[in-house]
């Protein structure tokens, strides 16, 4: 399974099923196949997507260390900047279909509706993330800084999911809500307890009186 993920047409396939809802919503447009109201229908399935790829990017690390598939790690990156592709195209639809791109209403209206704040947070502090999710960005701010910066996803995955209970509570429907709570609190319990196992877990001796034997160093080229 790690040679299927290495190699190197795996990374379009998955670019390519990752656009796929996209492309639905897309093709669903332009058939008139969004239902009896295409507006809420877009902006609803964005959302909902953006949550879905969050999730996604959450369980990436889970996976990776309990089937020992390394190869994961390369598409986490990927998943990250789909998760803020949904989410403007979330954000674009809301601008465009509610609020006809006029600015200042806008701007009330995210001041005016909680559940609307908490999800432009969300967008707000998810587009550091998406800007620095490259090897420049990495090199240019330091490993852990970067690393710090990007621990903002735990906060977002929160936001977003208040964001979804709010928009959920007024038609009093909550399934979808908790699926997503238990997904994201399984996922986060896990980093906690594999913290804190690393933690405890036993280093290793050095006898007293002797030098470990350092790695020979590679010659630069």
């Amino acid at each position: 399974m790690n040679k299927l993920l290495l190699r190197p047409a795996a990374k379009p396939l998955v670019f390519l099923l990752c656009l796929l809802p996209f492309a639905w919503l897309v093709y669903g447009a332009f058939t008139d196949g969004l239902g009896a109201n295409p507006a809420e229908y877009l902006i609803r399935s964005a959302g909902d997507w953006t949550l879905r790829f969050i999730c996604i990017v959450l369980a990436v690390t889970p996976l990776r260390v309990m089937t020992k598939l390394n190869g994961l790690a390369r598409y986490r990156r990927m998943l990250g900047l789909f998760a803020y592709f949904y989410v403007v195209v979330h954000l674009l639809a809301y601008s465009w279909f509610d609020m006809g791109f006029d600015v200042p209403e806008i701007a009330r209206d995210i001041a005016k509706r909680p559940f609307i704040l908490v999800g432009f947070a969300a967008f707000v502090l998810l587009t550091p993330l998406a800007a620095t999710s490259f090897n420049r960005a990495i090199k240019a701010m330091g490993s852990k800084r970067w690393q710090l910066l990007h621990k903002l996803v735990y906060l977002i995955a929160g936001l977003g999911l208040l964001h979804f209970f709010w928009l959920r509570a007024g038609k009093n429907n909550f399934a979808e809500v908790a699926v997503y709570a238990a997904i994201i609190a399984a996922l986060l319990s896990w980093r906690i307890w594999n913290s804190v196992r690393r933690k405890r877990a036993p280093q290793p001796r050095v006898q007293p009186g002797r030098v470990q034997p350092s790695k020979p160093q590679r010659s630069a080229r």
